[in-house]
């Protein structure tokens, strides 16, 4: 590691873009990340990336990286300050508002992206130094309600399923485009694996022509928001014909009866017909879906997660492949390891304190934050940390969410840019970047074979600049929640070697409670300065090892490790430490999904009486009437080639669709007089932009779509802000979001559209 003018060795990381995290290879020159290319030793992506990977010298060298803790002034400029100011004075604000309000009207939002989980792993200390028990992240305007459904299915939130598409004879991508999106490892190649080979069998459900569309077997190309109606018509089919796997069900299920009566009395033609798409191709692919012996793989995504009955479409979703038993086998769907869960480990449901929402596996619906502080409810949310996150450019209703951020008392931003959230902080905390700490994510999501990467830094971080474990354990110290006489045994216990920590701390943790509490930054500071080439802020990670292999013994057994007791943690931990390119930390067989059961009765419970209820609600909807006002549906976020997620502020790292184009179709554009590259109004009831328009022939008439990822600022040569291309949120509503769940429409946002 260093600052070397010209290193031609090899340094191995991954990229930061999507939750895949392809290993990659990086040639340095000076600190620039030079030269890039996909390591061939990663088990997942086996030199596998796609081309927004060669970016990545974009974030890391990007103008405007922060260097200096920064105090937002009463004139609202903001001035530099030193280290020790910056974290006295947030410790003496954020005690100020716990010890008058209470620790539970402190708010964390973030964590990390889709490359930065390691720092937000020691935000647990922070949060329990002050009480504060409400957080949030972007999972939750995506994936809560399909954790709410695994929750009622499985046992609990943490259940979460993933698809073997690999081995699998059929595979069926909803509202889902993994050609851009990714969502699982070696994307393109297994679809086109998938694509070619006879035997298999490619479906998509998707209003758009994507991609992965064009490739499939079957696109079911329904009518925006006709996505619930195909489903029940699908399963429908298989309750009708008689297509279920009844042995499964009667083995391994309850509930059957319920949810077969739900769907025995749908007419296929009529809800195929709502969907707009036609009743014989939703019937092959029903019987295609059931004849498979080589097992059905499904993916929903964002398309669904993001639109009108998005929880239900979640429920569908996975009767899918439970229903023709595809569960617990090769090719199907498995519920997989992990190094650490991305959700609450808890069954237990609660709420959130003014408006009483739902909160799951832990996180506060995003759509309903703003209406938590901008109240004069006592136990209003009153201060907010913000970690690696912008929510004021990201979350639905960009002016509500921006007056929120105004109403409260104290708001903090840990990041290394300026960002749209950093510039309504009180206080900002430059924290080095991802290529410039020990790093690592938690999105380890894979069956059979599920791989953990430990990064270490590329080159020293920028002077001025933290890492966020740093950052939290000053904090911890700051808010007098531990001290040096806390630590003394377990010091002593490191002294005599890793094996002799965990009896000591777990001793420790009975006399004193708050010490499991700050689990993070007590092992930071007695594990980390024992730990090999600077590793100290890897220390949480002895812990997740510990649990890991405590919690998925034989898995990670079958993995190649060959300890007893905590010497499995051990040698686990060890292996995260040493192996650069990744550790498969765990190997399943298929029957190892039944233990991974959280219900009492170890069965699947197949009805959810809330959605059932919203199933039968669809016989009085209709997807293709729309409001005259307005009559186009918005799908806000696409992914696309020239687009990726925020932390590229530098626009000039898109060769082309610069600005993110609205994408209308060839009859809407010739009705409304707009040539391709032409100019157009786009008006929503929470806001109106103009935008330049490309006409495609992917999409239906009615339908329009705006990228992601643009809509921030850029320095100029100048030196000036520039925003390029349109933010999605000034356009979406924080009240049009899923009943359960709270997740966003944002793929089903009715718009009126103009020629400008």
């Amino acid at each position: 590691m260093g600052d070397v003018t010209d290193d031609r060795t090899w340094h191995t990381t991954a990229c930061i873009l999507c939750s895949q995290n392809c290993g990659i290879e990086v040639e340095l020159e000076d600190r620039r990340l030079h030269k890039i290319r996909g390591d061939k030793a990663h088990p997942a992506s086996r030199g596998y990336t796609c081309e927004k990977a060669q970016r990545l010298d974009y974030y890391q060298s990007a103008k405007g990286r922060l260097t200096s803790p920064l105090r937002r002034r009463a004139d609202g400029a903001f001035e530099e300050i030193d280290w020790d100011t910056a974290i006295r004075e947030i410790a003496e604000r954020l005690a100020t508002v716990r010890d008058t309000h209470g620790g539970e009207t402190i708010f964390y939002y973030g964590g990390g992206g889709q490359g930065n989980h390691l720092g937000g792993a020691y935000s647990r200390a922070t949060r329990a130094a002050l009480g504060s028990i409400y957080s949030s992240n972007a999972l939750a305007q995506e994936k809560t309600g399909e954790f709410w459904v695994d929750g009622q299915l499985y046992g609990k939130p943490k259940c979460h399923t993933s698809g073997d598409f690999e081995h699998a004879e059929v595979a069926l991508f909803i509202g889902k485009n993994p050609w851009q999106s990714h969502g699982l490892p070696r994307a393109r190649v297994v679809l086109k694996e998938l694509a070619s080979d006879p035997a298999r069998t490619l479906i998509v459900i998707d209003p758009r022509r994507t991609e992965t569309a064009a490739m499939a077997d079957h696109h079911l190309q329904v009518c925006p928001g006709g996505d619930p109606f195909v489903l029940a018509a699908l399963l429908a089919v298989l309750v009708q014909e008689d297509l279920v796997d009844h042995d499964f069900v009667r083995d391994r299920t309850t509930g059957f009866e319920t949810v077969r009566e739900a769907l025995a009395g749908i007419s296929v033609a009529e809800y195929a017909g709502r969907a707009g798409v036609p009743e014989t191709q939703v019937r092959d692919v029903a019987r295609r879906i059931a004849r498979a012996t080589g097992g059905v793989a499904t993916f929903e995504d964002l398309g669904v997660q993001q639109a009108r009955h998005s929880t239900l479409n979640s429920y569908l979703e996975k009767l899918l492949y439970l229903l023709t038993g595809n569960f617990a086998k090769r090719g199907a769907m498995n519920i997989h390891s992990h190094i650490a869960p991305l959700v609450g480990n808890s069954s237990r449901e609660y709420t959130t304190p003014v408006g009483g929402h739902r909160i799951i596996g832990g996180m506060v619906p995003c759509n309903v934050i703003a209406e938590e502080i901008l109240t004069d409810h006592p136990k209003r949310f009153r201060a907010m940390l913000v970690e690696s996150a912008n929510p004021a450019h990201s979350l639905a209703d960009t002016t509500r969410m921006r007056a929120a951020f105004e109403a409260l008392e104290l708001v903090v931003v840990i990041d290394v840019a300026m960002t749209e959230t950093a510039r309504l902080a009180h206080y900002v905390l430059p924290a080095a970047s991802q290529f410039e700490k020990w790093e690592a994510t938690f999105f380890n999501l894979e069956f059979p074979d599920n791989v953990f990467q430990l990064r270490a830094p590329l080159v020293d971080p920028l002077p001025g600049t933290l890492a966020e474990p740093e950052i939290h354990r000053r904090l911890v110290r700051a808010l007098g929640a531990l001290r040096d006489e806390d630590l003394t045994d377990l010091r002593a216990a490191v002294a005599l070697g890793r094996p002799a920590l965990a009896p000591a701390f777990f001793a420790a943790s009975a006399r004193n409670p708050m010490l499991g509490k700050l689990a993070p930054v007590v092992l930071l500071e007695v594990l980390g300065p024992t730990l090999p080439d600077g590793a100290a802020a890897t220390a949480a990670l002895w812990g997740a090892a510990h649990l890991c292999a405590m919690s998925f013994a034989d898995s990670v057994r079958r993995a190649g490790f060959t300890g007893h007791g905590p010497m499995l943690g051990e040698q686990l931990f060890d292996a995260m430490l040493t192996r650069r390119s990744g550790v498969t930390f765990s190997v399943d067989d298929y029957p190892e999904t039944w233990k991974r059961l959280e219900t009492k009765d170890k069965r699947i419970h197949l009805a959810i009486p809330e959605l059932l209820g919203e199933l039968a609600t669809l016989s009085s909807e209709d997807p293709a009437v729309r409001d005259p006002a307005y009559p186009f549906v918005l799908s806000a976020g696409e992914r696309r080639s020239s687009t990726a997620n925020t932390i590229f502020r530098d626009p000039s790292w898109r060769k082309k669709d610069v600005d993110g184009a609205l994408r209308l179709s060839a009859i809407d554009a010739a009705r409304l007089g707009i040539a391709d590259g032409g100019r157009a109004r786009v008006t929503t009831k929470a806001g109106s932009v103009v935008t330049i328009v490309e006409i495609t022939d992917t999409l239906q008439a009615g339908h329009a779509s705006l990228p992601n990822g643009l809509g921030i600022d850029y320095l100029d040569e100048a030196g000036r802000p520039v925003v390029h291309g349109i933010a999605p949120n000034q356009l979406t509503s924080s009240g049009d979001r899923d009943w359960i769940a709270g997740t966003p429409w944002h793929k089903h946002v009715p718009a009126r559209i103009e020629a400008v």
